[in-house]
């Protein structure tokens, strides 16, 4: 007979939305279409794809530093607030998952990149429509699985997954922030 850690993975498995149910995995997802495009820009030479990659960057670097700055605050707080205790991760793999991309990604930006252009009320519209967006993808994927990715979710009343979201948006707008600032500092811009 399977114990509850397999049943449940099964279940997650064969679920509405799969893994991508978690915004972990979106991440993840953007970050390896944006590593994929600037290996082809590199390999082709291509200013096209080079620029597609840096759209994606946009996007993708903020939400990586979102996610590791969210995914470490709830576990210093409690872990089983993300992560079912049946799905835990080892240490190298948790922090591959949610440290690693988003500091490559900066890496990427603040060492091979142009500067971003987007203003931050640019930023905190993209940022919170990707906030809601997700919010209702959650939302969709729990009408179809009768169950939250994440555990967090299942404590949270609807108004508080508003403030959860809105705060979730703000911090990403700030995130674009912080890092146009650092590559200013970086690289001698004003």
């Amino acid at each position: 007979m399977a114990d509850k850690a397999e049943l449940t993975g099964l279940r997650r498995n064969d679920a509405y939305g799969w893994h991508f149910q978690y915004l972990t995995i979106i991440g993840l997802l953007l970050a390896t279409i944006t590593f994929a495009l600037a290996s082809l820009a590199d390999l082709t030479s291509s200013y096209r794809i080079s620029r597609y990659k840096n759209v994606f960057s946009v996007v993708a670097t903020p939400l990586e530093v979102l996610i590791t700055t969210l995914y470490g605050s709830l576990v210093s707080v409690d872990k089983e607030l993300v992560i079912p205790k049946e799905f835990q991760l080892g240490l190298l793999p948790d922090i591959g998952f949610h440290a690693v991309p988003a500091v490559l990604l900066t890496i990427d930006y603040l060492l091979f990149s142009p500067p971003w252009t987007i203003s931050f009320r640019q930023s905190l519209g993209l940022s919170t429509a990707l906030a809601f967006a997700y919010w209702f993808w959650v939302e969709q994927c729990y009408s179809h699985n009768g169950w939250y990715p994440y555990p967090i979710f299942e404590y949270l009343t609807t108004p508080w997954r508003i403030v959860l979201f809105c705060f979730s948006g703000a911090l990403m707008a700030g995130s674009t922030e912080v890092l146009k600032f650092l590559y200013r500092t970086a690289n001698g811009g004003s």
